[in-house]
């Protein structure tokens, strides 16, 4: 069995196990994925080998960190039986770790929008409340608990067509317990209102739902780890579940990192649309990049993601939005 889905394998086991002890009992499957499941594993069968061809090959040894043979369920009789044939499955792919984190390539499925009747809005509220009180007394990361003041869960409206994703709350952030509150969330606001929407009805969340803890340090913020990121990645993926956007905007380099798997840069990924859990997914520059380079020429690159963005939304543009940082 290759590496990269005995990594995959154990990251899903280790997920379902973090979700029990948070008490949770149930989770929605889609009916693709609940069928995927239940096929059985194939088995390799090694026909008998002459004597003149020498010995028979020896069995694989277990894959490390997988279930013990105890608490495994019972193999299906299609694969008891002697005659059944096996079909085997395709081998799945390696995954680049430059190209993807090892839990990144189990993201790489349609949202529940593809495959199951929306919620009501009285539901999708209920089950978001249930989720952020998850979030809420998250341990998944004891040093992220220990320092943080408020988990910042995320913020707007969870009917909105469109969920900004940041990286990490900062200091300001950590404080209020809402995400983007400091300057760089000043100038996210200003965007979206240039966009013809409001604070109000859009979504912003963020990958990491607790501000980096920076030991030794009174000031300033630390990019979050890969393991970090991976480990509160879920909350976000149950946040896009649940509101369904139909585009979401990646702010920033380690925005995108955490939702594609990407480290290529976020000047070639800019403006270039890609595809997060079937959802349309643009990447662009972080606000916090515009304080830092003022130049109208980068003002302007951001506003043309932004105009990508309305089009895809199929909202109406006018003259004066496509105008914007054109001339001083």
């Amino acid at each position: 069995m290759p590496d990269a889905y005995v990594e995959l394998l154990d990251a899903t086991l280790r997920h379902l196990e973090d979700l029990k002890a948070q008490g949770v009992r149930h989770l929605r499957v889609s009916p693709a994925t609940l069928a995927a499941l239940s096929a059985p594993v194939p088995r390799r069968v090694t026909a008998a080998v002459p004597p003149a061809m020498g010995p028979a090959t020896a069995a694989p040894k277990a894959s490390p960190g997988l279930l013990p043979k105890s608490k495994m369920p019972p193999p299906s009789p299609a694969v008891l039986a002697p005659t059944a044939t096996v079909k085997p499955l395709p081998t799945p792919p390696v995954v680049a770790p430059a190209e993807q984190g090892a839990f990144a390539a189990l993201l790489d499925t349609p949202p529940l929008a593809a495959t199951e009747p929306p919620l009501s809005p009285e539901a999708k509220e209920a089950a978001m409340a249930d989720l952020r009180a998850r979030a809420a007394v998250c341990q998944k990361c004891p040093n992220l608990a220990a320092a943080r003041k408020n988990v910042v869960f995320g913020v707007g409206n969870i009917h909105s067509p469109v969920l900004f994703v940041g990286e990490a709350p900062g200091a300001d952030e950590d404080e209020q317990g809402e995400p983007f509150v400091g300057r760089a969330g000043q100038l996210l606001t200003r965007i979206i209102q240039t966009m013809g929407f409001s604070r109000e009805t859009v979504y912003i969340a963020n990958i990491l739902k607790c501000r980096p803890d920076t030991p030794g340090q009174t000031a300033g913020n630390r990019k979050p780890t890969s393991d970090e990121m991976q480990t509160c990645l879920p909350y976000l993926l149950e946040q896009i579940d649940l509101i369904r956007p139909k585009v979401l905007v990646a702010l920033g380099a380690t925005a995108v990192e955490g939702l594609l798997g990407k480290t290529a840069g976020i000047t070639k990924l800019r403006g270039q649309w890609q595809t997060f859990r079937g959802i349309p997914t643009l990447p662009t520059y972080h606000p916090a990049y515009l304080l830092r380079n003022q130049a109208l020429s980068e003002k302007r690159k951001v506003w043309e993601d932004m105009l990508k963005v309305l089009e895809k939304l199929e909202r109406p543009i006018t003259e004066k939005q496509r105008n914007y940082f054109l001339k001083a």
